[in-house]
């Protein structure tokens, strides 16, 4: 079994630099490119030039000049606000804060909590228990005396209502028999033999009227639609398909051919670019920091190493010596003065009595119990 993916085959290059998949390229492309090029390539050699020692020189500021400034900026700017304004937060702001909360706490929350609980609970118990009074007798007014009223009503209205509709039954025929002959029949024959066909004839004129609309309609449309056609389609037709259309396409071949020449000259440039970088680098090398290299590696360097080892190491050890020598003598006058306070101590109060020492049930930690000794009475040596 084969683990390597055998080689992919490049397409073949043509050589006006174009794959041999894409489509073939005519006369006028090839034409218009190498002076493009040319002409591309002489404007954007300088423009890549400035833009790459603007580059440089923006690099160098950043690491000598804008970093070490932002550096001491931020410094100055914790100096001057940050700092400033942690202390009055943790010194002024806080304090206060506790003060004002444990103020609220004593004249506002305490005296609202004893006002709640002895004065407006015990108020809303006795609230409650009269509330509940009031409905109780309410509920019994309602049972006892308002339902058995309302009931005898209802009867009463129940009876007359009996008397009324029996009444009623008799006048309900007579007059619906005089509304059936003299309302009734009389609409039901004008509408079948009057409204009916004057309402057909009504409709059919109004379906004729729209038809002939229709007809008028779509006859002004589609002459309307041939003269657009013919005036304004067909021309713009043309005129996209024979003019816009050709010029769009060379206006494309030259946008594109000035693209890929643009970027051509970007990075022929920008090798041009680089060599002169690296001429003007090594020039600068070899006439200003060789020179200066070897002045300090061959002046400076001894002239430091004698200096180091003729002053400063025997100040340095000097100094050490007396710093020792300072430190010594302030440990001797500190431990003078300690005896100085204990002797004075002990005039003015005396002795301090010390405590008998009690013996301990465990062992201490010297004489603890190990694999090597022992412990008891039997066993110690």
């Amino acid at each position: 079994m084969d683990l390597q993916k055998p080689p992919v085959a490049e397409p073949p290059v043509s050589p006006a630099g174009r794959t041999s998949g894409q489509a073939p390229e005519g006369c006028l492309v090839v034409a218009i490119r190498l002076p493009v090029r040319v002409v591309v390539l002489v404007l954007v050699v300088p423009v890549r030039m400035v833009w790459d020692g603007l580059a440089v020189t923006g690099r160098f500021l950043r690491g000598t000049v804008l970093r070490p400034l932002g550096r001491a900026l931020a410094w100055l700017g914790k100096a001057l606000f940050v700092w400033p304004l942690i202390g009055l937060w943790r010194f002024v702001v806080v304090p206060a804060a506790t003060a004002l909360a444990w103020l609220g706490k004593v004249l506002v929350v305490t005296p609202v909590v004893w006002l709640h609980r002895y004065l407006l609970t015990p108020l809303g118990h006795v609230l409650a228990w009269l509330v509940r009074g009031v409905g109780a007798g309410l509920a019994w007014g309602y049972a006892r005396v308002l339902t058995p009223v309302g009931h005898a009503l209802l009867r009463l209205l129940k009876g007359i209502g009996a008397v009324v509709a029996a009444v009623g039954v008799g006048v309900y025929g007579v007059g619906a028999w005089l509304v059936r002959y003299l309302v009734v029949v009389p609409a039901r024959w004008v509408h079948r033999w009057l409204l009916a066909p004057v309402g057909r004839a009504v409709a059919w004129c109004a379906r004729g009227a729209w038809r002939l609309l229709e007809l008028l309609v779509g006859g002004i449309g589609f002459v309307l639609y041939w003269v657009a056609r013919i005036v304004l389609v067909l021309p713009a037709l043309a005129l996209w398909r024979w003019v816009l259309v050709p010029v769009g396409r060379f206006l494309a071949v030259v946008a594109r051919e000035v693209g890929d020449a643009l970027g051509h000259a970007w990075r022929i440039a920008g090798r041009i670019s680089l060599a002169v970088g690296r001429f003007l680098g090594t020039l600068l090398r070899w006439t200003l920091v060789e020179p200066v290299r070897w002045v300090y590696r061959t002046v400076f360097t001894p002239v430091g190493h004698v200096v180091r080892d003729a002053v400063l190491r025997p100040a340095a050890r000097a100094a050490r010596s007396v710093g020792r020598a300072s430190r010594q003598a302030l440990a001797a006058a500190w431990e003078t003065a300690r005896q100085t306070r204990a002797e004075v101590r002990r005039m003015l109060f005396g002795e301090s009595v010390r405590r008998e020492s009690v013996a301990r049930r465990e062992p201490s930690a010297g004489e603890a119990r190990t694999l090597g000794s022992s412990t008891t009475a039997l066993t110690k040596d």
